[in-house]
């Protein structure tokens, strides 16, 4: 779509609504941009970009008469891609984007898309880095934090952008094309956005939908729904595998790590070569590994990136040791299941911290995995007695209730005893306690350090 002198509504004015009006603001469209916050006014961004400069801000509700004008919407991740807003653009035949179809409509370049339940941020971390170590123009954006509509106009047909997807932003591309794909895994997450299991994994499907022959898709072959999906694509599929030898693509066999291709094997590395740990972290160094190899980049290149790479912030990253005890901050298990994989790769008894907002989840295999691991859990938030009562039912019965982040590392730090972990993952959104997960993240390490003053 041409965007010049076209009227564009950006629908919220988060990070991702600024920088899209920014990038349309650059290519001569007429941005208005809407927030229900009435208690914003123009003066909220005069350092983001030109307010005056075809632009106007709508607050509150949007008029009927306003809806009836506009060419384009540009709806935000975090806007349900259902409401009365959105349901009537959609009755109009506006075309309704997100941030990133806009950018990938003016991008350049070759582009990796990354999705899954868990392990996105860390892959597309492990992938950016890969990338560097072969290209000299690489950009990582998405999900992870940055605007894919921050670099689009920055970008050239030699560019390689590695984009972090989430279900919420799948859900609203249409031409948006990689070159390289990857779903990590799906489990249920988002259901209270999303309704049901199948709308979950179609938003995630997404990634794929306009692959073609010339193009792969990286799969996880333990994954049932993904090799139910890897049937539909029309592209290239590349399985890995952490509990078989397969005959094609990467698996995990012991403590090594294999490529093989038409019968050929080639050895990636050894686990203990690797800075991080747990089997879910030897499968998104092979979701990155056969991400990069269509990609061109040498092996000898991805192996030097895979084994000089360290845990992203959040994700069961190592805070302390304090009186022989060590401190884990896995803020970004904002799932059952990427708590479970974080509780399987602790080595010690652990003290867990869990609880947080409902996305409508259940926390079964949550405490089945604790198999005479986790000494204590420590619950807060919106889910902790749903959690407890999950927790009681299978005979569970060390659970601690404490209303704060605070709380619950002076709580963890009293029970535990030389040799022991405390790890923070808690199975659950931060929204409603913290603005973030990061935040959630950032006040436990502060907690904890706290202690050695």
């Amino acid at each position: 779509m041409q965007l010049k002198d076209k009227k564009v509504l950006v629908y919220g004015a988060g990070l991702s609504g600024i920088s899209a009006t920014r990038l349309l603001q650059k290519q001569g469209a007429y941005v208005v941009l809407y927030d229900s916050k009435t208690e914003l006014s123009k003066e909220n961004f005069k350092n983001e970009f030109d307010v005056e400069h075809q632009f106007e801000l709508v607050l509150g509700t949007i008029p009927e008469q306003l809806i009836d004008t506009i060419d384009l919407l540009i709806i935000s991740p975090g806007i349900p891609t259902d409401i009365a807003d959105v349901e009537k653009m959609k009755a109009r035949n506006i075309p309704v984007w997100g941030e990133i179809e806009l950018a990938y409509s003016l991008a350049k370049g070759k582009i990796i898309g990354i999705t899954g339940t868990n392990g996105k941020t860390t892959t597309t971390t492990l992938v950016g880095d890969i990338m560097k170590t072969y290209y000299d123009e690489v950009f990582v954006v998405g999900n992870i934090g940055f605007p894919y509509t921050d670099i689009a106009d920055s970008t050239t047909e030699e560019s390689i952008t590695v984009i972090e997807l989430s279900s919420f932003q799948l859900e609203t591309i249409h031409d948006f094309k990689p070159n390289v794909s990857a779903i990590l895994n799906i489990t249920p997450d988002h259901l209270n956005r999303h309704h049901t299991m199948a709308n979950y994994i179609q938003a995630k499907e997404n990634v794929a939908m306009n692959q073609g022959a010339d193009d792969y898709c990286v799969l996880n072959y333990e994954d049932e729904e993904l090799r139910a999906i890897a049937n539909r694509l029309k592209t290239n599929v590349i399985f890995f595998s952490s509990a078989r030898r397969l005959e094609n693509g990467l698996y995990l066999d012991q403590d090594d790590i294999y490529y093989v291709k038409e019968g050929n094997a080639e050895h990636v590395c050894n686990i203990h070569e690797l800075k991080i740990i747990g089997k879910h972290s030897y499968e998104n160094v092979m979701a990155a590994v056969g991400m990069a190899l269509p990609m061109g980049v040498p092996m000898d290149c991805i192996k030097k990136a895979i084994t000089s790479f360290t845990a992203v912030e959040h994700r069961i990253e190592y805070v302390d040791t304090i009186n022989g005890v060590k401190y884990y901050n896995d803020s970004k298990g904002t799932n059952p299941d990427a708590s479970i994989k974080a509780i399987e790769a602790m080595t010690s008894h652990t003290i867990l911290i869990g609880g947080g907002y409902d996305k409508g989840n259940t926390f079964d295999e949550y405490i089945e995995a604790f198999q005479g691991k986790i000494k204590y859990l420590v619950l807060l938030g919106q889910t902790r007695e749903f959690i407890a009562e999950t927790a009681k039912r299978h005979g569970f019965m060390n659970i601690i209730m404490v209303d704060n982040m605070k709380e619950a590392v002076a709580t963890c730090a009293a029970k535990a005893q030389p040799g022991d972990a405390v790890l923070l993952s808690p199975a659950c959104a931060s929204w409603g306690m913290f603005q973030n997960y990061e935040e959630r993240g950032n006040l436990f390490k502060e907690y904890v350090r706290e202690m050695l003053q």
